[in-house]
């Protein structure tokens, strides 16, 4: 049987698409990973299973892609470089469409100076451009030594951009680059300035692709600051941890903040990415507030 990707065909439709990430576990034990992809079944268009984000040691996005896929979810399957080398992205990749995934993300992945593993070897033996394009190019029945294959994928290829960039110039460069080597749809960066990602969206359309807005639930004061201080391309508003700040209920003003950053979305953007970073049964309560 032919498998399609929902999150292709709902974005096609013209219709407000929302996807959130699932952080695969810290081990084998895969019950709370799949009780929480269950409580997002039918609530969102698809599914992202991050690659040991932050550098932080996790079981594998494919594995997790599969298990939600047993669970009807379309999945998202995320693929860094800092990882592998072009061998074997590119077969992990082909395992990926084998095993039914139809979506992948191509990103350049947090340095291994941030995670739990800090002596690993960073390969980044090719960027996020060169693996958008390395996943097109296996699209059309090719690998980067221009072999053919003996069948080819046909993925729903996704890349990721920071609108908020400051400076923007080598993020637009970046942008225009993977639109070019075959980028079809972006999940971007968390986003605080909707005027200012109004006018990026604006720009963006023109070039064909489908955008979704990053929305990230902030749990606490503590880890907005800890964000402006420490992640590059994302700026939490000094108003928003002052509104954080004022609440008895600190998660419970972040999950508000983050359902009326949604709803604005929904005023002229192609969806929206929730990424609750943990905390993934809140994003029920994200929706259902937006």
């Amino acid at each position: 049987m032919e498998l399609k990707t929902r999150l292709k065909d709902e974005l096609d439709s013209g219709r407000f698409v929302i996807t959130a990430e699932i952080c695969p576990p810290r081990g084998t034990d895969t019950g709370a990973f799949v009780r929480k992809a269950r409580l997002l079944r039918g609530r969102i268009a698809a599914a992202n299973v991050t690659d040991n984000q932050r550098a932080v040691m996790r079981l594998s996005s494919l594995a997790c892609s599969v298990l939600l896929l047993n669970e009807g979810i379309d999945p998202v399957f995320q693929m860094t470089c800092r990882d592998r080398n072009r061998l074997a992205l590119q077969s992990d990749i082909m395992g990926a469409w084998v095993l039914g995934v139809r979506n992948v993300l191509a990103l350049s992945g947090d340095h291994v100076s941030f995670g739990d593993h800090r002596e690993a070897k960073a390969v980044f033996d090719i960027d996020s451009v060169q693996l958008v394009g390395l996943i097109d190019t296996l699209n059309r029945g090719r690998n980067m030594k221009e072999t053919e294959l003996r069948g080819k994928t046909d993925f729903y290829i996704g890349a990721v951009v920071a609108p908020e960039a400051n400076p923007w110039g080598p993020e637009g460069i970046k942008f225009e680059k993977k639109v070019a080597s075959g980028a079809r749809f972006f999940q971007t960066q968390a986003v605080f300035d909707m005027e200012k990602f109004k006018r990026f969206f604006e720009g963006a359309e023109k070039s064909g692709v489908k955008v979704l807005g990053g929305i990230l639930l902030l749990k606490s004061a503590k880890m907005a600051h800890y964000l402006n201080s420490n992640v590059p391309g994302v700026n939490v508003p000094q108003a928003l941890i002052d509104e954080i700040e004022a609440a008895p209920d600190q998660l419970k003003k972040g999950i508000e903040i983050a359902s009326r950053q949604v709803h604005e979305l929904k005023g002229f953007c192609h969806g929206a990415h929730i990424m609750a970073i943990g905390q993934e049964e809140s994003v029920v309560d994200i929706i259902e507030g937006s």
